[in-house]
């Protein structure tokens, strides 16, 4: 209604307008055309009277003629008179001529006039229908913006409902996570306390049976020392070195095994379980628990020994002689998507990939290719790095999603996720007892986690993002965002030296004897640091070598002789430490930068992986 109004008013305005203006030029122009109008009515009025003397004049003639001797006197007079009066007329029909030739000029004038107030006119019409469709328009975008701002004004009070019930939410969530973790950490100290009584009571009972058996044993020996034994001649037991006793089995060509006369006992064997089980007890060969020691999960401690000795484990491949790749052997697609991390279990029998799809691919590498074996699942986000434990037993892998994980490479069976950090976990690495980890956040700082216990030892504020960690015994290295490589000391909590760099540094490894550390650096610098003297010993670069990402890695080979690294353009460069150049350039494999490298323990193979989804298999076969 408001629109309306205020279109009549401009209507209404525009109209008085032009009404005022036809007055004003109606009172300017209406004398003239009055006077014109008079002008030409005298006109006419003289063309009368000039037909009219006209007419006289002939009659005046007419009777001059008749009677030309009387009257002469007095047509000399009337001539003259008629004469004057001619005149006279004349000059008045000259300036009724002139003053018409002027208003004529003047109407001209006004008829010009008239015409470009016509067009002026129009063209104000023209504008005005401009401004009428203008006005129209823009009162439909008000009335669409007016809509608008309802529908915005009901949407974010629909949004404010939402807030303050989510809020409200957020709260009863919040409140109900710490009385959940007061529960969690009460039933934490309760289970361990039962599992301390538990140990406590399997200890006691184990002690007993040790005592038992020994006793029994005793018993049985002097049961055996009273009785005589006939010894045969002919009957001799063989008796293996300790070599050959380690070996097949066998006895060695080049060694007779002795011989020792034997017993026979004339009494029956004893049953499973009794003479010869207790001689085991004593020489500590039985697996049976010793006081003081937990007996849960009694096989994997002595393979493993308890997340790490590797007593009874098998020993990684010993490297008898490193290759230098020159061939891919196989390019296979190792994930769904990026693939950041790659790594050889300590025999060089597998190769463990992680990628952005969550997953961490096992690999049997066979003949020269890489056949699949299993997964490994239970991350929430990408896999950013990948560890062997020194049996190749357990294989460690840190996340996006700020926890750690560790499976059995067996059963691929996820046995622990470790979580505290409030960051993406770059790195993470078994210390060298394998019972303790370090892993490194981009939360800015460095956490030792006890795998017994499953709890976080130590947490050490770095200041700046950790990108990869590598451990010596007492030492852990980690490599910084703010291009410092640091030195901490664990049982110190402390930093022990800083070596800063030129770039961000990317990737550490060790060599074999941990002598030294290789670094890569955003510079485009890949460099080794004697650790002896905590100085840059060697430093190696090439035309057309770029580090294409913050988590680049690059790694030593296993003994030490060469470095491999992969560049932004998806090329392998491997340097030779001894003379420092450039020894090989490996370009036909990838199509994206290399995200990691590793080189086999046996020496004979080097795996690669990229930003796209392939992996690439290298030696010099």
């Amino acid at each position: 209604m408001a629109g309306r109004g205020v279109g009549c008013l401009w209507k209404r305005h525009v109209v008085e307008q032009l009404k005022q203006r036809d007055r004003v030029q109606r009172q300017a122009f209406e004398e003239i055309i009055h006077q014109y109008n008079r002008l030409l009515e005298r006109s006419d009025l003289q063309v009368v009277f000039s037909e009219r003397l006209q007419t006289d004049k002939y009659e005046h003639q007419n009777r001059h003629d008749l009677s030309p001797g009387v009257d002469g006197g007095r047509s000399d007079s009337l001539q003259q008179e008629m004469a004057q009066m001619r005149i006279k007329h004349q000059e008045e029909l000259t300036e009724l001529h002139k003053k018409r030739g002027e208003l004529a000029q003047n109407v001209i004038e006004l008829n010009n006039q008239i015409q470009q107030k016509d067009k002026e006119i129009q063209s104000n019409e023209a504008k005005m229908q401009e401004y009428h469709q203008q006005i129209s328009r823009l009162e439909g975008e008000c009335r669409d913006l007016r809509n608008s701002l309802t529908d915005l004004e009901r949407a974010n009070q629909t949004l404010r409902d939402e807030y303050d019930a989510l809020q409200i939410t957020f709260s009863a969530l919040e409140e109900k996570l710490r009385k959940t973790t007061e529960d969690n950490l009460e039933l934490v100290t309760r289970w361990m306390a039962e599992k301390a009584q538990e140990a406590n009571r399997l200890n006691a009972e184990n002690e007993k049976d040790t005592r038992r058996r020994q006793a029994k044993l005793q018993k049985e020996l002097a049961d055996a020392a009273k009785e005589p034994l006939p010894i045969d001649q002919d009957d001799d037991i063989e008796v293996l070195s300790e070599e050959a006793a380690k070996g097949t089995g066998e006895t060695s060509p080049s060694r007779q095994p002795g011989r020792t006369p034997s017993r026979r006992v004339s009494q029956p064997p004893p049953p499973p379980g009794g003479l010869l089980d207790s001689i085991s007890n004593i020489f500590g060969l039985s697996d049976s628990v010793q006081p003081g020691f937990v007996p849960s999960d009694s096989r994997r401690r002595r393979s493993v020994n308890s997340f790490g000795s590797p007593e009874a484990a098998e020993a990684p491949a010993a490297c008898a002689d490193v290759r230098v790749p020159s061939t891919a052997l196989h390019i296979f697609d190792a994930h769904d998507g990026e693939v950041n991390a790659v790594r050889f279990s300590p025999g060089s029998r597998l190769l463990a990939t992680g990628g952005m799809d969550r997953r961490v691919k096992l690999w049997e590498v066979v003949s020269g290719r890489c056949e699949p074996k299993g997964a490994l699942t239970g991350s929430n986000a990408g896999i950013t790095s990948i560890e062997f434990d020194s049996a190749g037993t357990y294989l460690l892998a840190a996340s996006n999603d700020f926890a750690s994980r560790i499976w059995t490479v067996d059963d691929f069976r996820l046995r622990h996720t470790l979580t505290g950090h409030s960051g993406k976990v770059l790195s993470a690495r078994f210390l060298l007892d394998n019972a303790r980890i370090v892993s490194g956040s981009y939360d800015r700082t460095l956490k030792l986690w006890d795998l017994r216990s499953k709890v976080c030892m130590k947490t050490v504020f770095a200041g700046s993002s950790c990108n990869d960690i590598v451990c010596t015994e007492q030492c852990v290295m980690s490599g910084h965002f703010d291009k410092k490589v640091r030195f901490w000391d664990i049982r110190a909590e402390s930093i022990v030296h800083e070596l800063e760099l030129l770039g961000r540094v990317t990737s550490l490894d060790l060599n074999h004897d941990r002598t030294e550390l290789l670094t890569c650096s955003r510079d485009d610098l890949v460099k080794i640091i004697d650790l002896r003297t905590n100085a840059v010993r060697q430093t190696f670069n090439a035309q057309g070598f770029k580090c294409g990402s913050d988590f680049t890695r690059v790694t030593f080979s296993p003994d030490g002789s060469y470095v491999a690294a992969g560049s932004a353009d998806g090329v392998l460069y491997i340097w030779n430490v001894l003379t420092g150049k450039l020894e090989k350039t490996l370009d036909k494999g990838h199509s994206s930068a290399i995200n990691s490298v590793s080189w086999s323990p046996s020496g004979a193979y080097v795996a690669s992986v990229e930003k796209g989804s392939k992996a690439v298999l290298w030696s010099d076969m």
